[in-house]
């Protein structure tokens, strides 16, 4: 008798197993969970104030068909979202319009404004190609400041030769960044190209300037050697205008020097605006894919 009253008895021997949720809850909490983190991830863009003189503005973009800077993009993520404190350490390496300090620290200090502790450190030298910097001592020097990213920004000076030579360029560059990858084989290269600047020639006793029809083959050189071998690059010659606006921009809103190849003050400004605004977008396609 006892045996038969136990079979209809509810036993509480254990907790009730909890029922499985539905699938469509699921993905609700999920869709709630990535909303919220592209919320709170994600970063205001800045609008740029351009000249009234600027015209034919092509995309201000960075391209990064592989990846590379995915790593870098979740660091800047963790320490924007509070999870890490740790200093995130960038190095641009440049020719004169890196050493005149202007353009990188406007970057650096807009990037450090948004995401806390970012380290932004300069080294350019005056007149510099990109082989300038192929020597041990001075990989040595950008290696022993651990970056998480190194920018390369090299094609003003090469282009001025006019005996300029794609094929030495490419050669150039890829000695350069075959020692980068050496002394630093986990950390992501970005390449810049060049503003723009002009050619000096005498007529008549007198200067004159005329556009260097060189550049654009260089801005064309670096961004085919960034896609060959799988680096970042942001193209900020097609950003102000490319081959048809990019100097007639600069130097019609007299940002330029008179030497027609390094810029006013504002200029360089403005040049670490852009780049800022374009590391902001390429950021915010990361952490809100």
């Amino acid at each position: 008798m006892i045996l038969f009253l136990l079979c209809f008895l509810p036993v509480h021997a254990q907790d009730a197993i909890p029922s499985c949720p539905l699938i469509s809850e699921i993905t609700a909490d999920c869709d709630t969970l990535r909303s919220y983190s592209q919320r709170t991830d994600t970063v205001s863009i800045p609008q740029i104030a351009f000249p009234t003189a600027f015209r034919q503005l092509g995309a201000n973009e960075l391209t990064d068909s592989l990846g590379i800077l995915n790593p870098f993009w979740e660091k800047l993520r963790l320490l924007y979202s509070g999870f890490s404190t740790d200093t995130i350490r960038i190095v641009h390496v440049g020719d004169s319009h890196i050493r005149g300090h202007i353009l990188p620290r406007t970057t650096g200090t807009l990037l450090a404004e948004t995401f806390g502790a970012v380290s932004y450190i300069d080294k350019g030298i005056n007149g510099a190609f990109c082989i300038t910097f192929t020597r041990p001592d001075r990989i040595s020097e950008i290696a022993a400041l651990h970056p998480d990213l190194v920018i390369l920004s090299f094609g003003t000076n090469e282009s001025h030769n006019r005996r300029y030579n794609t094929l030495a360029h490419y050669r150039q560059m890829d000695e350069l960044v075959r020692m980068l990858r050496d002394s630093l084989p986990n950390v992501p290269l970005l390449m810049t190209t060049p503003p723009g600047s002009y050619d000096s020639f005498r007529k008549s006793r007198r200067r004159m300037y005329s556009v260097n029809p060189r550049t654009s083959i260089a801005v064309e050189t670096i961004r085919r050697f960034a896609d060959d071998n799988g680096l970042a690059v942001w193209d900020m010659y097609e950003a102000v205008g490319g081959r048809q606006r990019a100097c007639l921009n600069w130097q019609e809103a007299g940002l330029m020097r008179p030497d027609h190849v390094h810029y006013l003050p504002e200029g360089y400004v403005l040049q670490g605006e852009l780049f800022y605004q374009a590391l902001l977008k390429a950021y915010n396609d990361y952490v809100g894919y």
